[in-house]
């Protein structure tokens, strides 16, 4: 881990570095405008940080490391649906900072999780939740549902936790993992070596990923729109494509009428959110107020590919009693008309 003096340099470096993208020539209008105004909130960020360097403290360093994980998310996102290698690697940059650093909260700052955590809680009948998180304290879920025969799958694994793994095997055997898209397989390889006799479901592409082939994760299945013979009838499932390798499989649990999606539709709680974060979410699209995928992800779906709007127009159709998000707030309020809206920039519904 690096220090807050550390950290508050490599800031001012980052600051620096994009700032060289937005003034360098050869750079597209529009990647050196996305890199000017990254520059000027990275700036801003800093300033307003409570580490060495900052000028008017109003924020910990473990919000500001929340924040460059947006960022570096934006930055990585856009470059991909860019092909800016330059936002490719001031994305990477930022994430190695935010992962490195030493974090602090400034004067009771909120809690963007959803304790307890690594924990299962019980939703409907057959379906449970556990909430976690992934460093800087970003909330994350995993879906655990039962199938029929007893057997439970593991959608979107969080971290592993042997507590854990005991009170889901008390529900029923755990036999399935799945990963549904290129960012959420973090964890499963850890519950495939504590689980090895679980089969492994990935999205569309995620094999061929040079970090997962690293990783040695094994994936024995990759997952389509039709539905695998172990919850054939079950569990509904759609493979929504994007570019840049980006596939999102949603799923619907007929039973319980819970629709299970992962990035294409985030639920963020402003109040949840540290203050300085709010307006970057309120512009990405993903708090509660639309519940969209940030807009750095919808750049990857660019002219809405017809295969996607195809997919999300079915999502949609499942119309279902719950949405359950893996980032925010689960949707049980009119979810079959949120999921309508959150889809629409995709479905060209809205």
């Amino acid at each position: 881990m690096i220090s807050s003096r550390t950290h508050a340099a490599l800031d001012l470096g980052l600051v620096a570095a994009l700032a060289g993208v937005a003034l360098l020539p050869g750079r597209s209008p529009r990647v050196r405008w996305l890199a000017a105004g990254m520059a000027a909130a990275q700036a801003g960020t800093g300033a307003l940080t409570d580490y060495e360097g900052g000028v008017s403290p109003r924020i910990g360093v473990q919000e500001n490391r929340a924040l460059d994980v947006a960022s570096a998310a934006a930055l990585g996102g856009f470059g991909a649906a860019w092909r800016s290698p330059a936002l490719l690697g001031a994305g990477a940059a930022t994430l190695a900072v935010a992962l490195l650093s030493e974090g602090r909260t400034h004067g009771g700052a909120p809690s963007m999780l959803y304790p307890p955590l690594d924990t299962p809680k019980r939703l409907a009948p057959d379906v449970w939740v556990v909430d976690s998180a992934v460093d800087p304290g970003i909330p994350v879920r995993m879906t655990v549902i039962r199938l029929e025969g007893g057997d439970l799958v593991l959608h979107s694994p969080t971290r592993h936790r042997a507590g854990l793994q005991r009170a889901l095997e008390a529900i029923g055997p755990i036999r399935h993992l799945v990963a549904p898209n290129i960012a959420h397989w973090m964890f499963a390889k850890d519950w495939q070596d504590a689980v090895p006799g679980a089969t492994t479901y990935g999205a569309p592409g995620l094999a061929q990923r040079g970090q997962v082939r690293r990783s040695g994760l094994r994936i024995d299945q990759v997952l389509s729109s039709r539905a695998p013979a172990a919850w054939e009838g079950q569990i509904e499932q759609a493979v929504v494509p994007g570019h840049a390798g980006f596939h999102e499989v949603a799923m619907f649990h007929r039973a319980s009428g819970s629709v299970l999606m992962t990035d294409l539709v985030q639920n963020f709680e402003p109040a949840k959110l540290p203050w300085v974060v709010r307006p970057l979410a309120w512009l990405m699209g993903n708090t509660t107020a639309r519940s969209r995928a940030p807009a750095y992800l919808r750049a990857l779906f660019t002219g809405r590919p017809a295969a996607a709007a195809e997919a999300a127009r079915r999502v949609v159709g499942w119309r279902p009693d719950r949405v359950v998000v893996t980032h925010g707030r689960i949707i049980e309020s009119g979810a079959a008309e949120r999921l309508r809206r959150s889809l629409g920039w995709l479905t060209g519904e809205g």
